[in-house]
């Protein structure tokens, strides 16, 4: 195509890309602007050609100097501007955001004649980078315990034994059923521990056969089995200085029961196909959704080795037994799943917490959020109704009425004995924890929850 033509078909080309375009001379006043700026400022090209780009109010454009009433840009100094994100001042008074790359134009003979500009719509980009700042602060803020959501109760009552624990190095086992978030615990007794800054090693004990499992605790040697082509070390020396976790212990064979012992009693491992004893120092985190105590019974499980593992036990309640927490979880699940989807759901509607109030939870959090999943998918509006749910939650029998209402009556009760204990200790915090036997900590958070200060509500 010769270059005539290419001149011919240039405003076409200028006016389809999206991106605004706008040609100034050397004394700013705009020359040319094609469609996609009409779009992105909201002037017209009537309205901008002839005018100043001073009319754009661009944030991050400067003025180098003033001579003669010659006001000169610093573009004309620079000779270019490289993907700049800047503000422009709209037609209506709003800003809106752009990625800005300029150059100047000369003539044949190299002669100054101004500058091209162009402008990428970033708007999107920049209110979603607003929303996951806005989303952290909120997590960083809200009522969490390293990455668990609960204010009551019981959950209380884990974070008291989850603080506990972190500064002991005897074993920690914790009970609840699957999907209530028994990992999260063990990573948060490790992170506010002792050992915070050493490894946290984590291995399911039932997705593994039995020798294989030996293999991956313990480590092997060289030719210790067919396959075996070099040595290996195992978890328990991976994890040396810092936690093991072992999550689902109960599906532990007694073969490697019996193993576990010694390195509970004596602090070694072995490695597969080797006598040398190897000293380790590891912290054991276990957990379980089954009860040891009648596996115990039945001989699938070792007394001496459960009483060994059982020296601090947490029990992590089902979400069925917390209901009052419901609504910070769904709300934290709703945002978490916004930020990466497309739709405009702006929030839930007063019947689907209801529901979700109702359900029974068989999966616990686990299930709460998966819900959330679903309903993003199958939901239309701007709101999350009960029918957008899976049919499990929406067809499901709900928990009694009076069974709910108690539940939703702990928080009153709660702030009443905070009340009582601060009244008795004079206001002293830690007193308090001390009559109601929790940490001082979540007197301190109660106290906020409930707008309690020592002077204003304890006499009232």
């Amino acid at each position: 195509m010769l270059e005539q033509e290419l001149n011919r078909y240039w405003k076409t080309v200028v006016n389809t890309i999206q991106d605004g375009v706008m040609i100034v001379d050397t004394e700013g006043t705009i020359v040319s602007a094609n469609k996609a700026l009409e779009k992105i400022t909201g002037y017209s090209r009537a309205e901008l050609i002839g005018k100043s780009c001073t009319i754009l109010d661009c944030n991050i454009c400067e003025i180098a100097r003033e001579r003669k009433g010659e006001k000169w840009c610093s573009l004309f100094r620079t000779g270019a501007v490289s993907m700049r994100k800047c503000a422009l001042m709209k037609k209506n008074g709003g800003h809106t955001h752009v990625l800005k790359n300029a150059s100047l134009l000369h003539d044949t003979d190299g002669n100054v004649m101004g500058a091209v500009e162009t402008m990428t719509d970033i708007n999107e980009l920049i209110e979603k980078d607003t929303q996951i700042e806005a989303f952290r602060r909120e997590l960083r803020t809200e009522d969490g315990f390293h990455g668990i959501l609960g204010t009551s109760a019981p959950m209380e009552q884990v974070f008291d034994l989850i603080s506990n624990a972190s500064q002991s190095d005897a074993p920690v086992i914790i009970f609840g059923e699957s999907g209530t978030g028994k990992e999260l615990v063990a990573k948060a007794i490790h992170d506010t521990g002792t050992r915070r800054k050493k490894p946290f090693v984590k291995v399911n004990c039932a997705a593994l056969t039995e020798s294989l499992l030996e293999s991956e605790l313990f480590g092997h040697v060289k030719g210790a089995f067919t396959g075996a082509h070099r040595s290996r070390e195992g978890r328990f020396e991976a994890a040396h200085g810092g936690d093991i976790f072992l999550d689902e212990i109960g599906d532990l064979p007694l073969s490697t029961q019996v193993k576990m012992l010694r390195v509970l009693e004596e602090k070694v491992i072995e490695r597969v196909g080797d006598n040398r004893p190897v000293h380790i120092d590891v912290r054991i985190i276990s957990a379980t959704n089954r009860n040891l105590k009648q596996l115990v019974g039945r001989g699938s499980f070792r007394e001496d080795f459960f009483y060994r593992i059982n020296v601090i036990p947490i029990m992590v309640p089902p979400l069925r037994e917390r209901v009052e927490d419901i609504p910070l979880l769904a709300d934290s699940f709703f945002r978490r799943i916004q930020l990466k989807n497309e739709k405009k759901i702006m929030g839930i509607s007063n019947e689907a917490m209801e529901l979700l109030m109702s359900y029974t939870w068989p999966g616990n959090v686990r299930e709460l959020k998966s819900a959330f999943e679903y309903g993003f998918v199958t939901c239309q509006e701007l709101l999350i109704q009960p029918h957008h749910f899976p049919p499990a939650v929406t067809s499901a029998q709900p928990i009694a009425k009076t069974i709910k209402k108690n539940l939703l009556n702990r928080a009153d009760m709660k702030k009443k004995q905070l009340i009582e204990a601060l009244e008795s200790a004079n206001g002293n915090q830690s007193r308090a924890a001390d009559i109601l036997g929790i940490s001082r900590v979540t007197v301190w958070n109660r106290m906020k929850k409930y707008g309690i200060t020592t002077q204003k509500n304890i006499n009232s």
